[in-house]
């Protein structure tokens, strides 16, 4: 593996690809930090000390802390998001989205622009709904507001802003997928969880010191971390593969088809999605909380759903179990994968083409979908467990499972395959094992 990485900077392409991926990484952190004009960033950052277990908290977690400072980079790529998923689902049940999605390249395109369209329009109602949020906010303990002047010019100064911070951050994205190394748009909310790791780890060393954690304590904590992020690398990797064989086509003088492959299944493939899902209706009691605070029928019914309440664990895991097999539904489409498989002479050995096939994927697909959910719940649950168990930093239990550490997982898995293949196709040693067959190297 040392090898792969001193291989890395002799390809002078790899190398420039891995610079300006850097490059672009350090613009976007700098963006994060850019307050927007008008806004008393000392009171924002006293309300979200207070906020972090909201819906607000979790949409800052996707805007690598960038919500919290309202910078310009505030709203993060989360428009994007959205309206991706959003064109994702009426793809499933409007016609004219699935017509664009089976029209190849053009479809391909037309559906990109769509959903930039949908980015702006979500960008500006988010941008307009933060400005009437900071302007919601209570001064500061030293009576300073958060924003020294409301009014109509603040909240188009902030949609202008924010909305343009957004597009630039989409930008920034597809840049790095062309020109870069990795999925850019993941990366970036990569980078934006990995910010707060060494704020994390200082976290617990002040604990270490002040005597709230002995060392002892400490060391397990972070076996503990090393061995759930193993077991989200295995559950990451993880695959189903059904077989199947294509049928000898004869065109013209050449022979297609005749081999036999596989059709592979992810089984971590919706986990994050439900988790997103699961933790945003989650997140609602505890909003709905913070802007009650006096009403004590409220405060007395949604305190049974406090993070660390074992009522709240058991409603977030069946919202998991439940989202997992409704985004299953609706991402992959059993019927289309047995529709292409037999338009090309492709068959499941033992299993008729059409619809039987189309059951038989879809049975594949709801076993492995059952174990799979149970594991992504008990990751998800992990943290707040830790913090009343362990008593450990929320901002630390992060690293220790749930959207967070299922997307670093993810992201850095794709990374690294990314930098597989282009050092295998100059002939370099990759980071993955590698032998001889009669004094030639091959790669697996």
């Amino acid at each position: 593996m040392l090898k792969g990485f001193q291989s890395i900077f002799k390809i002078p392409d790899l190398k420039r690809r891995i610079l300006f991926t850097l490059g672009v990484i350090v613009l976007y952190r700098i963006g994060c930090h850019l307050p927007t004009p008008g806004i008393n960033g000392a009171a924002l950052q006293e309300w979200f000390e207070q906020s972090r277990n909201t819906l607000f908290g979790l949409y800052d977690i996707f805007a690598g802390g960038a919500f919290s400072r309202a910078a310009v980079f505030g709203l993060g790529i989360m428009p994007y998001i959205s309206s991706s998923i959003i064109i994702q689902l009426l793809g499933a049940v409007v016609p004219y989205f699935q017509r664009l999605q089976k029209e190849g390249e053009e479809g391909r395109k037309k559906i990109n622009q769509l959903t930039r369209y949908g980015t702006v329009f979500i960008a500006s109602m988010q941008a307009l709904g933060a400005s009437l949020f900071l302007e919601s906010l209570p001064p500061t303990r030293l009576g300073i507001p958060a924003v020294p002047n409301p009014g109509m010019g603040f909240r188009l100064l902030v949609m202008i802003t924010m909305c343009a911070g957004t597009i630039l951050i989409m930008w920034m994205g597809e840049q790095i997928t062309e020109r870069g190394i990795g999925n850019g748009i993941s990366l970036l909310i990569f980078v934006g969880i990995v910010d707060r790791f060494p704020t994390a780890i200082l976290e617990q060393i002040r604990q270490l010191l002040a005597g709230n954690i002995s060392f002892m304590k400490l060391l397990f904590i972070f076996a503990l971390l090393i061995g759930v992020i193993i077991a989200v690398v295995a559950i990451t990797e993880a695959q189903r593969k059904i077989p199947v064989q294509y049928a000898k086509r004869v065109i013209g003088r050449k022979v297609y088809g005749g081999q036999s492959t596989y059709l592979p299944i992810r089984v971590s493939g919706f986990g994050v999605m439900a988790i997103i899902f699961a933790q945003s209706l989650m997140f609602v009691p505890q909003t709905i909380r913070q802007f009650f605070p006096k009403n004590e029928f409220i405060q007395n019914v949604l305190s049974y759903f406090d993070l660390q309440s074992p009522i709240y664990w058991f409603f977030y895991g069946v919202l998991i179990l439940f989202f997992t097999y409704f985004y299953a539904a609706i991402a992959f489409n059993p019927v289309d994968v047995a529709e292409n498989m037999q338009k090309y002479g492709g068959f499941i050995p033992g299993v008729r083409p059409g619809k039987k096939t189309a059951e038989y994927i879809d049975h594949v697909v709801s076993r492995i979908m059952f174990p799979a959910s149970l594991f992504f719940a008990v990751v998800a649950i992990a943290p707040y467990a830790l913090v009343r168990y362990a008593h450990i930093s929320y901002a630390m239990a992060q690293f220790f499972g749930g959207t967070s550490l299922l997307i670093m997982v993810g992201v850095a898995l794709d990374t690294l395959q990314q930098l597989e293949s282009h050092l295998v196709m100059r002939h370099y040693e990759g980071f993955l094992k590698s032998g001889r067959i009669r004094g030639r190297r091959y790669y697996y």
